[in-house]
């Protein structure tokens, strides 16, 4: 086990994806601070690929990736990767029948929560409104509630680790508020350092205590959202006036909206 003091170590890391021409990565070397982090920058400039490099989802073709000082090559099994990191992709689906609740209840027996008690159980219920749900087979929720639901499972499951892809899209404004309090308060309770990627600055502004700002020629700012957010480096990462970005912004979160309800009708 390597000693390294940061979360996540990067090095001399070089990814591609088989079908991509050009490498996301290229002998990428970085330390990376623990917390309740979020990752901002424009699409497609590596936020989510690192995020699965460093849980363990994904492996650089060249150098190595280290989290809480553990090659991620050397997990024995799933179950000891996922004892480090769980991680919530965007559009996951599932075909089972089986209710909610009974899935609820085996991620929560089987985790390493170091929260366990019924009074967590309830609360994480109550926080992502799944109570009057878990009697739904999970393949037949919304995508809203599906997307609360895989919220859920991560809090329940207790990994050392979280990573979450645009955790919040496809929820109401006030969903997304009440999940994102939620897993500040949970990072500060138990320790667990979760890294989140958001579209709505607003929201990494008011909750995140870390930014990871991506820019181009994989510089990455690290620091607190007001040190880091500013018009200057926003521009130089997203590549237009600061004024603009809000109204990117928008037009992110409308297009993740109408994805999202079009997944609902084919569900339907």
């Amino acid at each position: 086990m390597k000693e390294v003091n940061s979360f996540v170590h990067c090095d001399s890391i070089s990814f591609t994806y088989p079908e991509g021409e050009h490498p996301i990565f290229s002998d990428f070397t970085a330390d990376l601070p623990g917390g309740f982090v979020s990752l901002v920058g424009p699409n497609g400039i590596g936020k989510s690929t690192l995020m699965l490099l460093a849980a363990g989802r994904l492996f650089p073709q060249k150098g190595h990736i280290f989290l809480l000082g553990r090659d991620t090559r050397t997990f024995q099994d799933e179950e000891e990767r996922n004892r480090y990191a769980s991680f919530i992709y965007q559009n996951m689906e599932f075909e089972t029948e089986e209710p909610l609740e009974s899935l609820l209840e085996t991620v929560y027996a089987g985790g390493f929560h170091p929260l366990k008690g019924e009074d967590f159980y309830q609360e994480v219920l109550s926080v992502f409104e799944l109570t009057h749900l878990r009697e739904r087979p999970l393949a037949r929720l919304s995508k809203g509630e599906m997307q609360r639901a895989l919220l859920a499972f991560a809090a329940l499951y207790g990994s050392r680790s979280i990573f979450m892809d645009e955790p919040v899209f496809a929820m109401e404004d006030r969903q997304k508020e009440k999940a994102l309090e939620f897993f500040r308060s949970y990072h500060e309770r138990t320790g667990i350092t979760i890294y989140l990627s958001l579209h709505e600055l607003d929201l990494t502004k008011k909750y995140a205590k870390t930014v990871l700002l991506f820019k181009k020629n994989q510089t990455i700012e690290i620091g607190r959202p007001l040190e880091i957010l500013t018009p200057q480096n926003l521009e130089e990462a997203y590549g237009v006036p600061a004024a603009m970005l809000k109204q990117k912004e928008y037009l992110d979160r409308t297009k993740l909206k109408e994805e999202a309800e079009l997944w609902g009708e084919h569900k339907g």
